[in-house]
């Protein structure tokens, strides 16, 4: 299995910190955010590794090369301009190949067994979500016998970790436009699986989250 890794975004609620440094080099516990995943991925087997970017996205390519310092191959999708997360993934397909690859955001901090992930795939995705953080309580989706419902007794929030069939963007064409809806639409269709995860889970989307999980950690989880 490939894996993508979506390190695009411009991180505008990080802000003045993204200011100069792309999101996915900032440091927790010493270490870049992106480097976690790398090392997980790693860990788990994955060493064909796509990573796109737009917003000082030459900082990222130079900072981690061509992979072989964790012992993967990454090729990048460079964007001129951020084409959201759908649009990100679309651009990349013909370096993620025809199979299902992994997806995970380069902006979440995570100890989360890549391994754990489905190979294959009976639908269009499959999905992975965490309890609810405290910026976003009402949560995304629910899931009943291991299918993602968009209502359930309890609704859970997307990790932004999952594994997606390059069939989910059959209807697609070159632009900027979010996942999300492509999503619903599979979900409607009762074409996602997805799993809960209570693992140790952060979204590292502004500073005080940043500086919370820096100050939480006492040394890198690898």
């Amino acid at each position: 299995m490939k894996a993508m890794i979506l390190a695009a975004g411009r991180g505008e609620r990080m802000r003045p910190l993204t200011d100069h440094v792309p999101k996915p080099l900032l440091k927790v516990s010493g270490r870049c955010l992106i480097e976690y995943h790398l090392i997980g991925l790693a860990k788990a087997g994955i060493r064909e590794i796509v990573i796109n970017h737009a917003w000082l996205g030459e900082q990222i390519q130079q900072a981690l090369g061509d992979g072989c310092r964790w012992g993967v191959q990454i090729n990048y999708s460079a964007e001129q301009e951020g084409l959201e997360t759908g649009g990100g993934i679309f651009k990349a397909l013909p370096l993620l190949g025809e199979r299902p690859f992994l997806v995970v955001n380069g902006d979440v901090w995570c100890n989360y067994p890549f391994l754990q992930l489905p190979v294959e795939l009976t639908g269009l995705a499959h999905l992975v979500l965490v309890d609810n953080p405290s910026h976003h309580p009402d949560g995304d989706f629910a899931i009943q016998e291991g299918c993602i419902q968009p209502q359930g007794e309890l609704r859970l929030t997307y990790s932004g970790i999952g594994v997606l069939h390059p069939a989910l963007f059959a209807n697609c064409v070159s632009s900027a436009f979010p996942l999300a809806p492509l999503l619903r639409n599979a979900i409607a269709d009762n074409q996602v699986s997805g799993e809960y995860y209570p693992g140790c889970w952060v979204d590292v989307g502004t500073p005080e989250r940043l500086l919370k999980l820096n100050q939480e950690m006492s040394m890198p989880i690898w």
